[in-house]
């Protein structure tokens, strides 16, 4: 393994060496042409293509180093045509200089602000690994992938969120969508996380737990919300709880789109739920429990909003459905991987709003039922 490190690690290094013989190579071309050019052939110009092109593939001090050869060069073929005294080829050889010296004030301005966006890359991953949690490749009879794409340049993190936890027999599966998106939407996530994560593993049903995201969210925005964005602060989830031994799914939405079940041979169903409103919106309501049938083999295909919204250069909406229905014999990482490059290329490699998915794989578990058990195949909806 170490040797195809140091490879690796060696291979930018040698790339970089590699592309600065294009400039070396185009001063020799244009001195060598030059000296052999024809008195009234002025090629000498030319020369400031080479410290032009190097900050494009190499820092400051190979700019300098480019237009120090250069400026070589230049004065090489003053002394061949002539001498270095005419007006002619002192005029190039300041105007050289001086441009070199403001491409390598370029290259160091542009090297340190790569460096500055590499230090924003790494503290938005770093949080969104604290906000949102890597999700298992397997809990419980669950196989799961996960996409998150964020809209904002630059930003790895948004108003899109998603959770996964253990409770006694079951998977309990939080996804959400906060109103906005990139960082002005990361604090009411990162509430909404919180929340899902305390109260998730008690023994309560689906509706009493989103009653407790209600509440949460219901503080947040009485202590913090901004008075003219009253009302304003909002949130929809969809909270979904799949047992370990029962072939069901349960559901309880507030706003959020319905999942997609996806099921061998290319049979794709969108379950009928009983939405409450948003998360904040204060509006009186009753959360209500769907349940659903998920048999082994089965794929739940949970997403935001951001998915099926997203546009191309027409306006047209991503059609999800349609898409997917193509990909449900695949691994919920293949999945992810078709669903990510399909709705890029929709949307023209660029999102115009936060989009986060999960798929849920059931795989075959002992489906023996323990004594005692609720009945909750009588609650089954018609798929």
């Amino acid at each position: 393994m170490r040797p195809r490190l140091r490879a690796f690690s060696g291979q930018p290094w040698q790339s970089t060496h590699a592309l600065l013989l294009l400039p070396v190579a185009l001063i020799v071309l244009i001195t060598v042409v030059d000296m052999q050019a024809p008195y009234n052939v002025h090629l000498g110009p030319a020369l400031v293509i080479a410290p032009a092109l190097t900050p494009s593939i190499a820092g400051p001090r190979s700019t300098a180093a480019v237009g120090a050869l250069a400026l070589a060069a230049q004065i090489l073929i003053g002394v061949t045509h002539g001498g270095l005294g005419t007006t002619n080829h002192v005029v190039q050889i300041i105007t050289l200089a001086v441009l070199s010296v403001l491409l390598v004030v370029y290259s160091a301005l542009r090297e340190r602000r790569q460096a500055q966006l590499a230090q924003i890359r790494t503290v938005a991953e770093a949080a969104q690994h604290v906000l949102m949690w890597p999700l298992p490749e397997q809990i419980g009879p669950l196989r799961i992938a996960s996409l998150y794409l964020a809209a904002e340049d630059e930003a790895q993190i948004g108003g899109d969120l998603y959770a996964a936890t253990r409770c006694e027999g079951a998977v309990r599966v939080l996804i959400g969508d906060v109103r906005g998106k990139g960082l002005s939407a990361v604090g009411e996530a990162a509430l909404l996380l919180g929340a899902f994560r305390e109260s998730a593993h008690r023994h309560i049903p689906l509706p009493d737990l989103a009653a407790l995201l209600e509440q949460s969210v219901t503080r947040y925005a009485a202590d913090l919300e901004p008075s003219e964005e009253a009302g304003e602060r909002f949130a929809t989830a969809l909270l979904v709880e799949i047992p370990d031994r029962d072939p069901v799914t349960r559901m309880t939405s507030c706003g959020h789109p319905p999942p997609l079940l996806l099921s061998p041979g290319h049979a794709v169903t969108v379950p009928s739920l009983h939405p409450s409103p948003p998360l904040g919106v204060h509006a009186p309501s009753e959360h209500t429990l769907d349940v659903f049938s998920f048999e082994p083999g089965d794929t739940l295909l949970l997403y935001t909003d951001g998915v099926v919204e997203a546009r191309d250069a027409r306006g047209r909406f991503y059609p999800f459905t349609e898409r997917v229905v193509r990909w449900t014999d695949d691994s919920p990482e293949a999945l992810m991987h078709h669903v990510r490059r399909d709705l890029l290329t929709h949307a023209g490699g660029r999102l115009g709003d936060d989009a986060a998915l999960i798929a849920l794989h059931r795989t075959a578990v002992d489906r023996r039922r323990h004594h005692g058990r609720v009945a909750d195949a009588d609650a089954l909806h018609p798929r």
